[in-house]
């Protein structure tokens, strides 16, 4: 482990900050492999989906239900109840496979919006031999009857019901900046037992194609520049809760990993890069990282973390009013 990069979370000691979050590139034991060849610290699986479990309970339903009606004609032609593997079966088989053959953390991921299932998803993967858990409730608040309040205690009776399965699981809730008050809001995911917080969750926004007038999906990846917002909240938090930190999203650059460090992040998750990029992008970082490190005369990255938070700035008023007024008067034609 190379001491100058190296980096704790959720009580994992990491070689580095560089994490490649939940994506394609994370969802098989060959991709992580590959990522871990590169100089990955940790990763972050891809999602085990909500839907996904619930359709295949469905299916397991009906397929049960036509059974006890005696369809005889038919029962050869439907397959063996032994021989259907689960989304959730296949997710655990992955877990399994990852913590025999890598190295390094293996953090897996669950996604969904509604209170039901995640008890017992969250056991079976720590059984699995998970070394942590992140929560992404992904949540569009569109129900114009659920007020804030509502839509905070989702997330918190979630973490709770998730806490209380798992007590002893590293747990991680990915939220969005969509909140009214993200400080008090990560105070109260702390409070009932979240280890840490990661800043921000994208939302895929829709377009609209105009000859149809229908919506349609698009996969934009994320880019530098959104990485701003995150420094801001990072630094605020930083300052104010002691919770770990990861953040995801506009991660690109060695600067980018640098400045999230300035602010108190413990860590920085990447999907986009990598996958523009590719996995190689990991030992680019690394090396730009070490020679900034010795540019500055750094000895370690944890030397700089937190210099640039909210209690530590020379202004931190810059993270509030004051850039917006700075920035405005900044502007000439």
């Amino acid at each position: 482990m190379n001491n100058r990069l190296e980096a704790r979370y959720l009580g994992l000691a990491l070689s580095s900050p560089l994490v490649p979050s939940a994506s394609p590139l994370t969802a098989t034991l060959s991709g992580a492999r590959t990522l871990e060849d590169a100089g990955a610290a940790a990763i972050v699986m891809h999602s085990l989906f909500e839907e996904e479990c619930q359709q295949d309970q469905q299916m397991l339903h009906q397929f049960l239900y036509d059974r006890e009606q005696g369809h005889a004609e038919s029962d050869g032609y439907l397959p063996e109840p032994d021989g259907f593997k689960t989304a959730e079966e296949r997710y655990l088989e992955t877990v399994r496979q990852m913590k025999e053959h890598l190295e390094i953390p293996v953090i897996a991921s669950l996604n969904g919006v509604t209170r039901r299932g995640w008890s017992e998803h969250a056991r079976q993967i720590a059984e699995a031999g998970a070394d942590a858990l992140e929560l992404n409730i992904y949540y569009v608040a569109a129900d114009g009857d659920e007020a804030a309040q509502d839509v905070e205690r989702r997330y918190l009776d979630i973490l709770h019901a998730v806490r209380s399965s798992v007590p002893d699981l590293p747990l991680a809730v990915k939220i969005s900046s969509q909140f009214t008050s993200p400080v008090h809001f990560v105070k109260q995911l702390k409070q009932i037992g979240a280890d840490a917080v990661v800043l921000f969750n994208r939302f895929l926004q829709p377009d609209i194609h105009l000859e149809s007038r229908r919506l349609r999906s698009l996969l934009e990846l994320s880019r530098s520049e959104e990485l701003r917002e995150r420094l801001r909240w990072i630094a605020i938090v930083r300052a104010q809760v002691a919770v770990d930190i990861a953040v995801t999203g506009g991660v690109h650059t060695a600067e980018d990993v640098i400045k999230a460090q300035m602010c108190g992040a413990d860590i920085t998750q990447m999907a986009s890069a990598l996958m523009q990029r590719g996995p190689g992008i990991l030992p680019e970082i690394k090396t730009m990282l070490l020679h900034w490190l010795d540019e500055h005369e750094y000895d370690s990255l944890l030397q700089l973390k937190g210099s640039v938070s909210y209690r530590n700035a020379a202004d931190p008023s810059g993270f509030e009013r004051a850039n917006y007024l700075e920035t405005l008067d900044s502007w000439r034609p």
